[in-house]
């Protein structure tokens, strides 16, 4: 092993919130190592490039919303409850607007283009939608609704791509020392404090000549869709990092843990979160929990960790939020006009993961007709199953109930109940939006199972919330005992943030951008003092 280096504050782990981390240190004057068990990106990469952000921003402006942070403070205060302290949201809420300025500064792209309709993605057309529950009832009763969800400038799913790549160029203009393939064994402490980590990294000859890189490229988005092919390229680069990774060790004044959740590891998340081990794993192998498992190992605390969002997404096309949802027992799920994770976190606590959505064939045929016009090509290839083999069709709802094994009585009564309150002008008894209250009166009927257990079909992904406590001032870890961990932090989903008691798009990134700038200031100035 050669001679230990020393910088001034270390990143473990190199997506967005450890790129956050390492820009912020690196501004604040430190010389930052970052390493990351991969060649970098992680689940943020792969993700859509949306950004959750509000308060005034200016594509907000330019559709003429105007957002305050107090407003914004509003609604996310619903949706986070109590992962965060009030003053930390509110301080990520007055922070908002400044957070696309600085991700602009970085190299990233924003764009006004709203979209007209309820979508999960936007088309290339549009940059900026309501990515969440902002107009669905009862979000809608404590904040006036805006689209908050800014993508970044990209075609198809590079968004996420593009916005990491910008903040890796980024860091590594202003100094960050970036080595990948390394994958943090432990942290050292002395006297009770983190200074420095252990590591094993497979040299670059090695990662070269063994064609390590081009399996790592092969498993990407197809580890999603396909978890099991996806394996099959992993297991191949992790048989030749096994071969050929060496030890070493560095020293810091402080670490930053940024190595994501644990959705990859199957055994937390039977532990942690045993309704949602169906769902399709979003991230990468590195995903596994490693990084939260590094924090428990030094007295960390973990919380939130049975929190998991399951993606059950009825638009694009925006007529399916039309019909309604129901269990088994033919009960209605929740107004499908909620974000889909909102939705989805409500089938798979109340309803066991079981569940259909109901059209007649006039909502039937006009989400057909929009599916060109309001969908990006990975979603039309899920449509294609949809309105192919993905459904049933009956030509009333007691057959369609025998078709699908839906209590009878409880459709009828579910259905009656909603026509009812339309046709009385009382409006959906589950507070659906009027604009997505249609009828469903025209023979023949269709389902669509959106059940857990027909995620292979319909993909049902999710990703892990939970994480290590941090203080909400600095990111640091907090201690299992009381008081923070001296010179370890965490960000992202490597910890508890905005995001961690109920997920809508873009909001995650936000909270790796918000945390991992908070965490990289800290951890410089500490550095700093520490070394005077």
């Amino acid at each position: 092993m050669a001679d230990i280096q020393k910088f001034d504050v270390i990143v473990v782990g190199f997506g967005d919130a450890g790129a956050a981390a390492a820009i912020e240190a690196a501004d604040n004057g430190a010389r930052v190592l970052v390493l990351d068990r991969s060649y970098g990106g992680g689940a943020s990469a792969l993700s859509g490039g949306v950004v959750y952000a509000g308060g005034g921003t200016p594509q907000q402006l330019a559709n003429g919303f105007h957002d305050t942070p107090e407003n914004l403070y509003n609604y996310l205060q619903q949706e986070a409850g109590d992962a965060v302290d009030e003053a930390t949201l509110r301080r990520f809420c007055e922070q908002s607007p400044g957070t696309i300025t600085w991700l602009e500064e970085q190299g990233a792209s924003f764009a006004s283009s709203l979209a007209p309709y309820k979508t999960s993605y936007p088309t290339d057309r549009h940059y900026l939608y309501f990515s969440g529950n902002e107009k669905a009832y009862p979000y809608n009763e404590k904040a006036v609704p805006a689209p908050r969800g800014h993508r970044t400038v990209a075609t198809g799913l590079a968004s996420g791509k593009v916005l990491w790549t910008h903040l890796r160029d980024s860091a590594l203009r202003k100094g960050v020392t970036f080595v990948p393939l390394a994958r943090v064994q432990d942290l050292v402490i002395e006297h009770g404090r983190v200074v420095g980590v252990k590591y094993r990294v497979l040299p670059g000859e090695k990662a070269r000549s063994s064609g390590h890189e081009k399996y790592i490229k092969r498993s990407g988005k197809l580890g999603n869709w396909s978890p099991p092919l996806g394996k099959r390229f992993t297991d191949k680069a992790d048989a030749i990092w096994e071969a050929g990774a060496v030890e070493e060790e560095v020293r810091a004044g402080a670490v930053i843990l940024a190595a994501g959740g644990f959705i990859y590891n199957p055994e937390w998340v039977s532990r942690y979160a045993p309704q949602f081990t169906k769902i399709s794993p979003l991230g990468t192998p590195g995903d596994d929990g490693a990084g939260i498992r590094l924090g428990i190992d030094a007295g960390g605390r973990a919380d939130k960790m049975g929190n998991i969002t399951a993606w059950r997404f009825l638009a694009p096309p925006s007529a399916l939020i039309e019909g309604i949802t129901v269990g088994m027992d033919g009960t209605r799920i929740a107004n499908e006009d909620l974000y889909g994770a909102t939705h989805g976190d409500v089938l798979m606590r109340k309803f066991a993961g079981e569940g259909w959505a109901i059209y007649d064939s006039a909502i039937w045929k006009k989400a057909r007709k929009q599916t060109r016009s309001q969908t990006q090509i990975f979603q039309r290839l899920q449509l294609i199953y949809t309105f192919t083999a993905g459904h049933k069709k009956a030509a009333s709802l007691e057959e369609l109930a025998q078709k699908t094994g839906i209590e009878a009585r409880g459709l009828q009564a579910t259905v009656a109940a909603y026509n009812t309150g339309i046709s009385r002008g009382d409006g959906d008894p589950a507070h659906k939006a009027a604009e997505y209250c249609t009828p469903l009166l025209k023979p023949p009927f269709y389902a669509l199972n959106i059940s857990a257990e027909n995620a292979a079909f319909y993909p049902l992904p999710g990703l892990t919330l939970g994480g290590l406590t941090v203080d909400g001032e600095s990111g640091l870890v907090v201690h299992r005992d009381g008081g923070t961990i001296p010179g370890l932090y965490a960000v992202g989903r490597n910890a508890v943030g905005v995001c961690s008691n109920s997920y809508i798009s873009g909001l995650s990134l936000a909270d790796c951008i918000f945390s991992g700038r908070r965490a990289g200031a800290h951890a410089a100035l500490t550095a700093h003092d520490d070394a005077a």
